[in-house]
């Protein structure tokens, strides 16, 4: 097959699918929990950014040469969602209405770093408890339950509390600067993560208010990482019509594996007209 041909059937099924990505994103709208990432890209030379939406069941990808709410508003899923949208922090999300979880895989990672790296026990203990909590939700979800006693969700977030004031203790703010300057006073790394850790609370321990909310983020991370690979094989796209192509191929592809639909076959379908319609 030529690389003209092949271009000519990546624009057809491309075609073909506007239809089912645009039920894909509608329906992703309407979800309960939805998670998102994006990650960096190149598109005829320009840095760019591919961002992904996803649950269970269904995946949309949007390239788009901006990072933050204008790509999101262009995208429109965000725009009209009231579910719960996992990320990992991206200041552009906090924009929305919508309910918010933070990734804690993330908390985990610079938990490790503090406690291993800078010997801070506040944040040894913090990992622990993150981690008991996640044990617990499981086990309660395993045993039919779909919520925690009151009681032990008060005591969970009391314990979270009181590590958050020892972090505060063992990282006292830097006194002000003899001389005035302008922005915002740099802050250690500890600060940053007991800031983050305190402000948005609730976005962090939602997974212990709502069982339908995970603990952490890996299913965007997972749906992202095709991305990832097709840079390391082709480098970028030439063309944004390409790397629109791509999104939409790809996303149908990946809403269909995660239904257990046969891909050789959907692709098909696709070219010669009839899509295989996902489950919505």
């Amino acid at each position: 097959m030529s690389v003209g041909t092949l271009q000519g059937l990546v624009e057809r099924c491309a075609k073909q699918l506007e239809p089912v990505e645009q039920q894909i994103k509608a329906a992703l709208c309407q979800a309960d929990v939805l998670h998102q990432d994006e990650t960096g890209l190149y598109v005829a030379g320009q840095r760019h950014w591919m961002h992904v939406s996803s649950t269970e069941h269904l995946t949309h990808y949007a390239v788009h040469a901006k990072r933050g709410k204008e790509a999101l508003d262009a995208i429109g899923i965000l725009e009209s969602f009231e579910g719960v949208s996992v990320h990992d922090g991206w200041r552009s999300y906090w924009q929305y209405a919508c309910q918010h979880a933070l990734c804690n895989v993330h908390h985990l990672r610079e938990l490790t770093f503090l406690f291993e790296e800078q010997r801070q026990d506040w944040a040894g203990r913090m990992k622990t408890l993150l981690l008991d909590i996640k044990a617990a939700v499981e086990q309660a979800r395993t045993e039919g339950h779909s919520s925690l006693h009151a009681l032990e969700v008060a005591d969970w977030k009391a314990q979270y509390a009181a590590l958050l004031a020892d972090g505060y203790r063992a990282n006292p703010p830097d006194p002000p600067p003899e001389v005035g300057k302008r922005g915002r006073r740099k802050q250690s790394a500890a600060r940053n993560l007991l800031d983050r850790l305190s402000q948005y609370q609730e976005a962090v321990l939602l997974f212990l208010d709502n069982f339908a909310v995970p603990f952490d983020n890996s299913l965007a991370e997972r749906d992202i990482r095709m991305v990832k690979v097709q840079q390391k094989v082709s480098g970028c796209f030439r063309s944004e019509a390409g790397a629109v192509a791509f999104c939409r191929i790809r996303g149908y592809l990946s809403t269909l594996r995660k239904q257990g639909v046969a891909l050789l076959t959907a692709l098909e379908q696709a070219l010669v007209g009839h899509p295989v319609s996902p489950a919505f």
